[in-house]
């Protein structure tokens, strides 16, 4: 698996050695603090809203809690690293709303978001002058448009003097009716930009791990979703059948999670 930690050792290595290149290794550091910073404040002000009480009470055990703390620790973390990386040129924090109103909902979105970052990592890997890197077996990669329009759902305001992003953020998809399951038809909402036409020809891309599924969307917005699809799944809308790029997407993804135990048994 390529981590977090990997990418962040890395990119600071190679960002004083680099040549220029359309996208620079600063530019991936910028777009890697930006999702920091908004990791940083989403374990700061959830651990401050919810104590130890909090969680017992909401049938989580004693240590779940210090696990959340721990993780906290590492974003607080990986934040200082890459402002030491940046200087005074690193993008600042954000405000953020994060809709969550207890232990439950905090610890399912932390997982959202942990995927979110994970998969930003994998995808902006590629985008490092050293082509050294390598993705995990399993991860699935987001481009860093996809991550960042995920990402934004969460941010109300920036400060204006953050440094411009090479990213375009997409409208958001969500389902919004079925429950998704294989074989389950659901319905999506999404808006289009205005003046861009839904083509005749629409898929759902299903991204999970290294593979991508995809389903046709029906003209009353409706899909079938892919058999074989397990654990956190990104689905984003596509005018054709090539991995999801900055050109032939036309939302944003949607996190979209199918269980397993063990014994890969969904459920």
């Amino acid at each position: 698996m390529f981590s977090k930690t990997s990418l962040l050792s890395l990119v600071a290595a190679t960002a004083v050695f680099a040549a220029p290149t359309p996208v620079t290794d600063t530019d991936v550091l910028q777009f890697a603090l930006t999702l920091e910073n908004l990791e940083n404040a989403f374990y700061s002000q959830g651990l401050a809203q919810y104590d130890a009480k909090a969680f017992t009470d909401a049938g989580f055990p004693d240590w779940v809690r210090g696990r959340f703390v721990q993780i906290g620790e590492h974003e607080a973390a990986h934040v200082q690293f890459l402002n030491g990386a940046l200087g005074a040129a690193a993008t600042k924090p954000c405000q953020y709303n994060f809709p969550h109103n207890s232990p439950a909902t905090f610890a399912a979105l932390s997982l959202a978001l942990e995927s979110v970052g994970d998969a930003a990592y994998l995808g902006a890997a590629g985008l490092l002058s050293d082509k050294g890197p390598w993705n995990g077996a399993f991860d699935a990669p987001l481009t860093p448009s996809g991550a960042f329009s995920l990402a934004s759902l969460f941010v109300k305001s920036c400060p204006s003097s953050n440094p411009a992003l090479p990213v375009t953020t997409f409208p958001a998809l969500t389902i919004s009716t079925g429950t998704p399951a294989p074989g389950a038809t659901v319905s999506l909402k999404f808006t289009l930009p205005q003046g861009q036409a839904q083509p005749a020809n629409t898929y759902v891309a299903w991204l999970n791990g290294l593979d991508v599924l995809y389903s046709d969307l029906a003209k009353d917005g409706t899909t079938s979703v892919p058999a074989g699809l397990a654990g956190v799944v990104f689905a984003t809308l596509v005018s054709s059948k090539a991995a999801p790029n900055d050109t032939n997407m036309m939302t944003g993804f949607t996190i979209v999670q199918f269980p397993f135990d063990s014994f890969a048994r969904s459920g």
